[in-house]
């Protein structure tokens, strides 16, 4: 069996430790480390980087930029941040998008979606390519997120003893409508201008549910004709599933923790009676599709093994 070479650049966060620990338990991977001192030292983790077959980048984005002018061309990265996810040179890593799977073969820049961007972009992105949505269109969304979504400092304050009676509750921010995933939301979807877009950390660990609002008049299409293209653009996918539309049968609930702990994703669409009011409806594990699952998916793609290994499906 081949070994590949692969570090992971800043495992002590969230990602980067699911990531390191999903590759450990997989014998085809040889996972290289560097001394604890060095970890702050660019160009000792170049050194180390430069020796492995693919790297995954789980750094700030400011760390993420500095260090690949150091980086040989031939190295494979995946950049988990936000910091070139809209550069030029780089593959943006949703597989399903297009023709991303083929190229995912021979990249060797490839950005890591963002979680809320992820759901959003997975039920828009293929409307405004088929016609469907129009680039021009003023959309709304909001998504919720567990709060592993904050990484270990809100890990750390939502699981220490409760002073802060808002934890408890649903706890909307980004309230200055300038999201750091606005860029890649709209630059992947082909949107001329940026979603009003309202995240929302609530009190459980894991999970995520996006939900992006429409008027039928914004549409080539009603309700059915969505879920219909939604679903034949991700037929054969093994990670995301679009459901019919089926008003009759709608739960009067969707928990968004329910794909807590899997790498896959649900899309639903629903209407209003009359139809005249449409929501898209994403649902998946910021933990999983939404960073470090979909960071394997790509790194399986990357080196020619099968896409799912090593995925909850």
């Amino acid at each position: 069996m081949k070994k590949y070479r692969i570090f992971v650049d800043g495992s002590s966060g969230t990602t980067g430790l699911r990531i390191a620990d999903r590759l450990a338990a997989r014998p085809e991977f040889e996972l290289l480390t560097i001394p604890e001192a060095d970890r702050k030292d660019p160009n000792a983790r170049a050194a180390v980087i430069n020796r492995s077959d693919l790297t995954f980048l789980c750094l700030p984005d400011a760390a993420a930029r500095e260090i690949i002018p150091l980086v040989k061309e031939e190295v494979r990265i995946l950049d988990t941040s936000t910091a070139h996810r809209t550069a030029s040179g780089w593959l943006y890593g949703m597989p399903e998008l297009d023709n991303t799977r083929k190229a995912l073969k021979t990249a060797t820049r490839v950005a890591v979606p963002g979680c809320h961007a992820s759901g959003f972009i997975a039920p828009v992105a293929p409307l405004v390519r088929r016609g469907l949505l129009a680039p021009e269109a003023a959309l709304c969304c909001f998504s919720l997120t567990g709060y592993s979504g904050g990484g270990k400092s809100m890990i750390a304050q939502y699981e220490a003893e409760r002073t802060d009676a808002g934890l408890c509750a649903p706890r909307p921010y980004g309230l200055t409508l300038h999201h750091k995933h606005l860029p890649e939301m709209m630059a992947v979807c082909g949107l001329h201008t940026a979603p009003v877009f309202c995240p929302v950390v609530a009190d459980y660990y894991a999970g995520m549910e996006t939900v992006v609002q429409l008027q039928r008049s914004q549409l080539n299409g009603d309700a059915k004709d969505l879920a219909s293209v939604l679903a034949d653009y991700y037929a054969g996918s093994p990670v995301i599933t679009v459901h019919p539309f089926d008003p009759d049968n709608m739960p009067g609930f969707l928990p968004s923790n329910a794909l807590a702990g899997k790498d896959s994703m649900e899309i639903f669409v629903t209407a209003s009676p009359d139809g005249g009011q449409i929501q898209l409806i994403s649902r998946f594990d910021n933990l999983g599709k939404g960073s470090s699952g979909a960071a394997v998916q790509c790194m399986n793609l990357m080196l020619g093994l099968e896409e799912t290994e090593g995925l909850a499906l």
